[in-house]
């Protein structure tokens, strides 16, 4: 069985890139719900690292003031950001690396450590190779604890890059030692799709091309760009969402049943599912995938009116795809997945629609699929759609019943937030929920599949700001499904 954290864990955390939204928003606040649980008290210490020239005194201020909004009392935040302290540092400097070993080392003895390290990489990709060098020989890395690198997307930004990258970190940190962090692998939701399906019969017989008809995969957002236009130009939603965060929750949902939960089981399974992924060449694209970019409507600007934005922009702001997982429980199942900004509004969901009976012995009017949801985020909980008899005297008709289970506000104040429980699987070794090496690998190879052939395709201005503000996606998105005689379950657009 996977290894259960029940007592206080002794680690010092080196953050590169201490200063920056990412650790304010996320890292710090994770931090503290493992604090005020316990599970970090005594023995534990935080380095943060940035170009800044703030002294301990300023970065415990900033760790105080991004877990104001959190409860917590004044003793509380005084005694957690009392173990956080501040180097300014150059990545590219050796002797800066010499600086924060003394300071690692000092910490190590003054907070009884034991040499465990975690090296966290809240920076730019094209540091990541130098920072995992250094760290190996500036001598950071301990002997006699353990040595862990947790690495934020993107890795590479295709298959050639991405390899090249691994190979580099493989150098200085073995793969065991590497978190391909995922924060959507975190999440409950996501986490509860292999409780679901292996631990109750009605679900785990029925998991298979014979009673599964498709499966929706929704990741829509209602604001724009942003801040992150300049990354967006380079990335766009193919490779922001799809490559990660989608073909995660694809592998959790088409993965056979592990011999056993443990994080080594369950790689295996999910490697298997993400090797299975048909690859398109370009006329499959063409005909399996869509994509789409916002053009202004409902009082917000287009996408290449957003500030440093291309006025002629090819990046992609939406898509949908239909894909396939060719192993023997899911050959043939089709998987219809869609992601984009500026959408009707922010929701995370999975529907599993179910074929129908046979036959229906109830008469003409054809019975409504079975659908389980997995509702992932915002209000997280899941839905099973049935039917059954229509309360009536005069004739027997069917109606649709909904089963629904949602985490109430007590539950939802006690969830871990995605980082929190990803940080702490990080302490405990386990990377069930953290991608490895042969996952990115196969996500980046599908995923080039169709970057190349759109690449090669270039349109015009009016074919490609396709959608409105507000809507849920080109019209050519709901053409995929109604060429399978399918349509999306989730249509908030509609009501």
């Amino acid at each position: 069985m996977r290894k259960k954290m029940t007592s206080e864990q002794k680690a010092l955390f080196i953050i590169f890139g201490g200063t920056g939204d990412l650790a304010q928003r996320k890292l710090y606040p994770s931090l503290f719900n493992l604090y005020k649980q316990g599970y970090l008290k005594e023995h534990f210490a935080v380095v943060g690292t940035a170009r800044r020239p703030w002294n301990d005194e300023r970065y415990q201020e900033i760790v105080r003031n991004s877990i104001s909004g959190m409860e917590v009392t004044a003793k509380q935040a005084n005694e957690f950001s009392s173990h956080f302290y501040y180097q300014a540092h150059n990545v590219n400097d050796t002797d800066h690396y010499e600086t924060l070993r003394k300071l690692a080392d000092e910490l190590d003895g003054k907070y009884e450590l034991e040499g465990n390290r975690v090296f966290y990489l809240a920076m730019s990709p094209q540091f990541f190779s130098t920072i995992c060098q250094h760290v190996k020989t500036q001598g950071l890395v301990t002997e006699n604890g353990y040595n862990r690198v947790v690495i934020e997307k993107p890795f590479g930004h295709d298959v050639k890059s991405a390899t090249e990258l691994n190979e580099s970190i493989n150098q200085y940190f073995p793969e065991k030692d590497v978190y391909r962090i995922d924060h959507y692998l975190g999440k409950e939701m996501i986490q509860s799709i292999p409780a679901l399906r292996f631990s109750n019969n009605i679900f785990n017989a029925l998991w298979n091309y014979r009673y599964i008809d498709n499966i929706q995969i929704t990741l829509s957002e209602a604001l724009g760009v942003e801040e992150r236009a300049g990354y967006y130009e380079n990335a766009g939603a193919l490779r922001d969402m799809v490559q990660n965060h989608i073909l995660q929750t694809v592998a959790m949902l088409t993965m056979n049943a592990p011999t056993m939960y443990t994080d080594q089981d369950i790689r295996k399974e999910k490697i298997s599912a993400l090797k299975a992924l048909r690859v398109y060449d370009k006329n499959g694209v063409k005909q399996n995938f869509v994509r789409g970019q916002y053009g202004p409507g409902n009082g917000q600007v287009g996408y290449r009116e957003e500030n440093q934005v291309a006025p002629d922009s090819q990046t992609e702001t939406f898509v949908a795809g239909r894909i396939f997982v060719d192993n023997m429980n899911m050959a043939g199942v089709p998987i219809y997945i869609r992601t984009g900004k500026r959408l009707t509004k922010k929701e995370t969901r999975i529907d599993v629609v179910f074929k129908n009976a046979p036959y229906n012995i109830f008469g003409s009017e054809p019975l409504k699929q079975n659908i389980l949801s997995f509702k992932v985020g915002p209000n997280p909980g899941m839905e099973l759609r049935l039917n059954g008899k229509e309360v009536n005297f005069d004739q027997y008709r069917i109606q649709s019943m909904h089963l629904r289970h949602s985490h109430g506000e007590n539950t939802q104040s006690k969830m871990p937030v995605g980082y929190e429980k990803l940080l702490y699987d990080v302490l405990q070794g386990d990377s069930a929920s953290f991608s490895h090496w042969e996952e990115v690998y196969y996500s980046w190879r599908f995923v080039d599949a169709v970057r190349q052939a759109w690449d090669e395709e270039k349109l015009s201005q009016d074919e490609f700001q396709n959608y409105t503000c507000g809507s849920m996606g080109p019209q050519a998105a709901k053409e995929l499904l109604k060429e399978d005689g399918n349509k999306w379950y989730f249509r908030p657009d509609e009501n």
